[in-house]
């Protein structure tokens, strides 16, 4: 028979770096399978449509909720109010988005502030509606839109260190957190 004439290679001491080699062969063999990849890309495409659907949706819930103000309709000089609510939406979106990246980075495990910092950004993004047009304090409605300011761009520093382009996300974020400023400001002076 031609299996009595096979021999058996054996080792004296096996090479740890050989092992550690094969292991890693027989983990990247088994993460290369097609229905294994598959399942991956639909957890990341899972996660990554909670991920920006839950703040859009919150945002949207506030704008229906809150968002219309009759007396900044009658004011000439006030910005519109959809360009402030569309303004809010594309924001919650980016936030979204730049937050998933750094939770798929796993960054928010090496940074817990990261987190904090997000939920402020979001907490006072969803609050700025209810206390300016909500119960009309404008005053302290400037200092929720300074405190969003200063969150988010503590947001971008730490979402900056773990992917550059999170950061890049939260930049775009900036312009949002100031149009909210200067319609509060223009609040005030009312």
């Amino acid at each position: 028979m031609a299996s009595q004439d096979l021999k058996q290679r054996i080792r004296d001491e096996p090479d740890a770096t050989a092992t550690a080699a094969a292991a890693a062969d027989s983990n990247d063999k088994a993460s290369h399978r097609p229905g294994r990849k598959k399942a991956m890309a639909k957890r990341g495409l899972r996660s990554l449509a909670v991920a920006v659907a839950l703040p859009l949706a919150l945002t949207a819930l506030d704008i229906s909720f809150f968002g219309s103000d009759p007396a900044s309709r009658k004011h000439l000089r006030f910005p519109p109010l959809w360009a402030l609510h569309a303004t809010c939406l594309v924001s919650s979106m980016l936030l979204g988005l730049s937050a998933w990246l750094v939770w798929a980075e796993g960054g928010f495990h090496r940074k817990p502030e990261a987190l904090a910092l997000y939920a402020a950004v979001l907490g006072l993004g969803l609050g700025w509606d209810p206390i300016v047009f909500g119960a009309g304090a404008s005053k302290l409605g400037l200092v929720v839109a300074l405190a969003l300011f200063g969150s988010l761009f503590g947001c971008y520093k730490k979402f900056k260190e773990v992917s550059t382009i999170a950061g890049d996300l939260v930049k775009l974020c900036f312009a949002w957190a100031g149009f909210v400023c200067i319609v509060n400001l223009k609040l005030v002076a009312m």
